[in-house]
């Protein structure tokens, strides 16, 4: 039996009406800012340095606030168990060599017992690899979404193929949208974050259409929207469940990125992640199933006229 009998179907236009309020912000930000763009994407110099002793990042800020560096990512590298160093990756801008020499003389200066040796890379990268790894994406993205198309109107109906993938195309933009309107660093685990939420959002989907088929199929005495809204009780409590279990294992592991491992790569990847479960779940509920349903009714409607 239902335990619920929420009426989802009553809130989708203020549903509708509130992703496309994030979408459309999300548009004009990426037009007035675009997305912050890491090193990844854009190209510049990395330092990966062993400071041989317990260091905050504070204290790493106010060495490249010389150079008017002190908003670069820094990662954490970890601890050396043998020698007790402690490692930090700097990603700047372009640097020339001179200014190279320079940072890594502040920071020997800054900790004395540095040598040589510590400094374990210093490196001007290109922008090459991260235009290759995003047309990588995008390709990947679009043969999944031509997978999943086919296969999903093979399995169910066309109808529902469209409507999955709406909602994926909605997660994934969703995503897209806070991260630049909130200017947060897009880098090379942020891709995989989008291509893995894509993956997590269309199970729930699947789910709910599948008992919307089967429903349909013993309750042909109710209205398509009053199946629609049965169907979606019916896993809600899967849906929450799913997703809170999943919420706190990458709540845990950006609270780990953030203070003791990793750095703000791992933390970027984290925190898409957890926007992609929020919006998956929203969308599984309160877009796919009435996207659906408005397709299918716009199909009766025209069938109607079409008889008339």
């Amino acid at each position: 039996m239902t335990k619920f009998n929420i009426p989802f179907l009553k809130y989708r236009r203020s549903a509708y009406l509130l992703s496309a309020v994030i979408i459309l912000a999300g548009i004009v930000s990426l037009f007035i800012n675009g997305l912050n763009l890491g090193i990844d994407f854009t190209g510049g110099t990395i330092f990966h340095l062993d400071l041989k002793e317990e260091y905050q990042m504070e204290d790493v800020r106010g060495v490249l606030a010389s150079y008017e560096l002190e908003g670069v990512p820094l990662q954490r590298a970890g601890r050396n168990e043998v020698t007790g160093g402690n490692e930090v990756i700097i990603k700047a801008p372009h640097l020339d060599e001179p200014t190279r020499r320079d940072i890594i003389g502040a920071f020997r200066a800054q900790w004395p017992q540095m040598t040589s040796d510590d400094v374990l890379r210093v490196d001007n990268v290109g922008a090459v690899i991260g235009r290759e790894l995003m047309k990588e994406a995008f390709l990947a993205l679009l043969a999944a979404a031509v997978g999943m198309l086919l296969y999903i109107t093979m399995r169910f109906e066309f109808k529902f193929a469209m409507a999955a993938i709406l909602a994926l195309l909605h997660d994934a933009f969703i995503i897209i949208a806070i991260f630049s309107i909130f200017m947060i660093e897009v880098n090379s685990p942020f891709i995989a974050a989008v291509l893995t939420i894509i993956g997590y959002s269309i199970n729930d989907t699947i789910v709910i259409f599948d008992r919307i088929r089967e429903n349909l199929k013993s309750n042909r005495k109710k209205s398509i929207g009053e199946v629609v809204n049965v169907s979606i009780n019916e896993n809600l409590i899967r849906s929450i469940n799913t997703s809170l279990t999943t919420l706190v294992v990458l709540v845990s592991l950006f609270i780990a990125f953030n203070y003791f491992v990793g750095g703000m790569d791992l933390k970027v990847f984290a925190l898409a992640l957890m926007i992609g479960v929020i919006s998956g779940t929203y969308s599984s509920i309160f877009i796919a199933s009435p996207l659906w349903l408005s397709l299918r009714l716009m199909e009766e409607k025209k069938h109607q006229k079409t008889a008339a």
